[in-house]
């Protein structure tokens, strides 16, 4: 499976949650596949969508789900000891692990090499880290729903893009859009 096969699979479980996505292709193919409100697509920060949906988590108490990718979690690896200390059993990170920089020509990351994304969350305090292949994804992640308990889901897919267009939708538009749905869920 790649990416987006990856997004079909968990569209269904995440209908109903808050998520923020990875910039690029990641957020490219989740707005293909089903454009939500409750869905902030990051169109321009690699590496911030883990930060983000923490931020988020702990900002109000509904459950948020980030989804991210092995390259910008690599560029961004003080989010995963951000994480490990600021604890909330409402947050949910998923790094789709393709070992590759998808969105900029499958370029691979080191990911895809020697280095576990696993490994470092653990090694950075996340106690409850769980690997899967990419066609048990689905399942972890409604696992983790039912847990109540943050949790860091690394998903081992294949790399590959499929081509979307370009999320042609304002960025103002996309920010006013979410927030009103974080209102509307914390009201």
């Amino acid at each position: 499976m790649i990416r987006n096969e990856v997004l079909q699979s968990i569209v269904p479980v995440i209908k109903d949650e808050l998520v923020i996505c990875n910039i690029g292709s990641p957020s490219q193919e989740l707005f293909q596949l089903d454009d939500q409100p409750s869905t902030f697509y990051m169109l321009g920060t690699m590496g911030l969508s883990s930060s983000i949906g923490l931020g988020l988590a702990l900002a109000q108490p509904q459950k948020v789900i980030a989804i991210d990718g092995d390259g910008s979690v690599l560029t961004n690896l003080g989010t995963l000891p951000t994480i490990a200390n600021n604890v909330t059993d409402n947050f949910i990170l998923v790094i789709i692990d393709n070992g590759s920089y998808g969105s900029t020509g499958d370029q691979p990351t080191y990911a895809g090499m020697k280095t576990s994304l696993t490994a470092v969350a653990k090694a950075c305090g996340c106690e409850n880290v769980v690997e899967c292949r990419a066609e048990e994804t689905a399942d972890e992640l409604k696992k983790a729903l039912a847990a109540n308990q943050m949790t860091v889901i690394v998903c081992k897919c294949e790399s590959g893009n499929v081509k979307v267009p370009v999320i042609s939708m304002n960025p103002i538009v996309i920010r006013e859009r979410f927030m009103a749905e974080v209102a509307n869920r914390n009201a």
